[in-house]
């Protein structure tokens, strides 16, 4: 599988990253081979949160037996000082390691917390001294907010090595600057700060639960994602040939194996079928920014 540089971490990371998340929905014998099968396709990108269910608990036995082979990317959604502190302890815990390789603040989405994080005993104090103490390597931030309130973090976290944000033909066919995820890409990439994409495979939000409820829903994710093979590779193809450093596999166990065969396989995505793709995509609902569908 393809490689590319994370920004300045000196890590290159495989063009598909293993959200984590699809273990959470499994016994841990399945997720144990889930895990070898993402190894065996050549992943060495994983991310990992505590919000993420049991996700940590069931990476847990493969990521100590692989932990040379995994750049680990896990989060917080603490926004102090202590709480951050106690979350990554409790990380490290259940994920049973010593160190985690990227931790990033996790799904930003106001301006206040961005001034909480920020701010003297904020979340960044926090990770700041976890690097300095050698049990983080690299500094991250994830969010499918408002991507101008993400321009406002790279502006104001001069040591941002890592950003986390959605990219798709719905949100790229939008002209709105609150859609506008590809400035948050141009201005990543000047900087170098290494990219990695999550929302690839969104095709819409849920209908409303009285219309559909959770339990009818066919997938786990949060929005209603594509899900045929020549679907999946279309959009890892277009996430992947946007320059990003890394795209995140979807959250539901059934198709990542799509999107491990259709991230073998990349080999670019020319400039009229990405234009194609997102005419046929520009007027369809986004489930991002997240704050606009509350």
């Amino acid at each position: 599988m393809q490689t590319r540089p994370l920004g300045e971490t000196g890590h290159d990371s495989t063009v598909m990253t293993f959200g984590t998340i699809a273990l959470n929905w499994l016994e841990q014998e399945g997720a144990n081979q889930m895990v070898e099968l993402v190894l065996d396709h050549g992943v060495n990108h994983f991310d990992v949160a505590p919000e993420y269910g049991d996700a940590e608990l069931k990476l847990g036995p493969k990521l100590r037996q692989y932990r040379d082979d995994i750049f680990l990317g896990c989060k917080t959604q603490k926004r102090g000082y202590e709480g951050t502190k106690r979350r990554l302890q409790e990380s490290l815990d259940r994920l049973g390691v010593d160190s985690i390789d990227l931790y990033q603040v996790h799904g930003l989405e106001y301006e206040e917390e961005l001034d909480r994080i920020t701010a003297d005993d904020g979340a960044l104090a926090a990770m700041r001294e976890a690097k300095r103490d050698g049990i983080i390597d690299h500094i991250g931030l994830t969010s499918h907010g408002d991507p101008r309130l993400i321009l406002d973090a790279i502006d104001r976290i001069d040591d941002l090595e890592t950003l986390m944000f959605p990219l798709n033909p719905v949100v790229a066919g939008k002209d709105d600057d609150e859609y506008d995820y590809q400035a948050v890409l141009d201005r990543a990439n000047e900087e170098n700060i290494g990219t990695m994409g999550i929302k690839a495979f969104a095709r819409r939000s849920w209908p409303p639960t009285e219309e559909l409820p959770e339990r009818d829903r066919a997938y786990a994710n949060w929005y209603e994602p594509v899900d045929t093979p020549a679907e999946i590779e279309e959009r890892f193809n277009f996430a992947a040939a946007q320059d990003m450093t890394t795209v995140v596999s979807p959250g539901d166990p059934k198709l990542v194996a799509m999107v491990l065969d259709a991230a073998s396989r990349y080999d670019g995505m020319d400039e009229t079928a990405q234009r194609s793709l997102i005419e046929r995509s520009r007027h369809d609902d986004s489930p991002v920014p997240e704050q606009l569908h509350h």
